[in-house]
């Protein structure tokens, strides 16, 4: 019997790590999805591309997308300086300069053609609701505006089997996460996170991102192993 396939979105965060491990754990066979889309570093691709093969993916395919040419966010290519030193802790006003536009929206419209083209069952990605920017794409009525539309624009959806979205990690802390990670084998050490790395891939550890995973690390007592020793 053929094993059940799920793509899973796979930036090279923390995050998206995790929802892969979660998703092996779920029996499913793993075709990670990651996108240059612009980015103004690839030092989470190239991570990506280690947590697909730490984690038994199945396949990882990266897909070239450029969204730099639209502009609008200081995560893409020639956008402004990303914001640093935010106090993430008392939740930092309005939508950061970090979000970009539509990203979650683009991203899943791809995982949901590949879920079609191979015949998966299931998207999962790692947006989280709790420990998070600000960002509007990573609320439950989004994944489930998003959901019905795949159910509405879909064979899969109108044959009335439509492709599900799992979004493991969505009412977790960021320090739950990182013990769900632990507890399935996740090597954090494989994953950046952060905004705006050094060319070598060092964390600038000010970042909204980076002070967000610290402050998670640290709630469980436990040192960023990003950071080296």
């Amino acid at each position: 019997m053929q094993n059940r396939r799920a793509i899973c979105l796979l930036s090279g965060g923390l995050d998206s790590a995790v929802a892969l491990a979660v998703a092996r754990r779920d029996g499913y066979e793993c075709f990670a999805l990651s996108v240059r889309y612009g980015q103004r570093h690839s030092v989470e691709l190239e991570c990506a591309a280690l947590v697909a093969r730490a984690l038994g993916a199945a396949r990882h395919q990266i897909i070239d997308l450029d969204l730099s040419a639209f502009g609008g966010s200081s995560l893409l290519s020639g956008g402004a300086d990303v914001p640093k030193g935010r106090d993430v802790a008392t939740g930092a006003e309005g939508i950061p300069s970090t979000y970009v536009p539509a990203r979650n929206t683009v991203f899943l419209a791809l995982a949901l053609g590949w879920a079609e083209a191979a015949g998966a069952d299931a998207i999962y990605l790692g947006v989280n609701a709790v420990d998070y920017s600000g960002y509007p794409d990573c609320r439950p009525e989004y994944l489930e505006a998003f959901f019905q539309l795949g159910r509405l624009a879909t064979r899969r959806g109108v044959e009335g089997s439509p492709v599900r979205l799992e979004a493991p990690l969505l009412r977790l802390t960021k320090a739950e996460i990182i013990r769900l990670g632990l507890d399935l084998g996740v090597d954090f050490g494989l994953t950046s996170s952060c905004y705006d790395p050094s060319a070598d891939g060092r964390p600038c550890g000010t970042c909204d991102s980076c002070s967000i995973r610290t402050r998670g690390f640290a709630a469980i007592g436990l040192r960023d192993p990003r950071l080296g020793p």
